[in-house]
């Protein structure tokens, strides 16, 4: 599995990328492998406030369902609606194509994230 340096990650296989007091926001290489050929990505309205642990969009593969999860709360300020016309590109590259662009409500959260080498670790444990 690819984990792109530089990102936070969650348990439940979601990324971080962080620009000031912006985030993008996306599913782990991990997580796209796992589901399969995604054909459907749910995703939030711009402005909607959403908690961190809440889920903000749902991905459907030819295998199963999964909610995604907000690795940090914030606002979204956009979303990426290619995903919408064409949910494979999250296949196709995980860490290119996001899901979400957010402004964080509170940084400090970031710190309860792994880095890209605590996710390695974190992944060997799993499999």
């Amino acid at each position: 599995m690819k984990v792109a340096k530089g990102l936070y990650y969650t348990k439940d296989h979601e990324w971080v990328k962080v620009e000031g007091n912006l985030a993008f926001v996306g599913v782990a290489d991990y997580a796209q492998h796992h589901l399969g050929d995604i054909v459907y990505v749910e995703l939030p309205e711009i402005d909607d406030e959403i908690e961190k642990e809440e889920a903000f969009s749902a991905v459907e593969s030819v295998k199963a369902a999964a909610d995604i999860y907000m690795p940090v709360s914030g606002k979204i300020v956009e979303v990426n609606e290619e995903l919408i016309d064409d949910p494979a590109l999250l296949n196709a590259d995980p860490y290119e194509n996001w899901m979400i662009k957010i402004e964080m409500t509170n940084k400090d959260e970031l710190e309860e994230l792994m880095t890209s080498e605590e996710y390695e670790k974190f992944l060997a444990e799993e499999e």
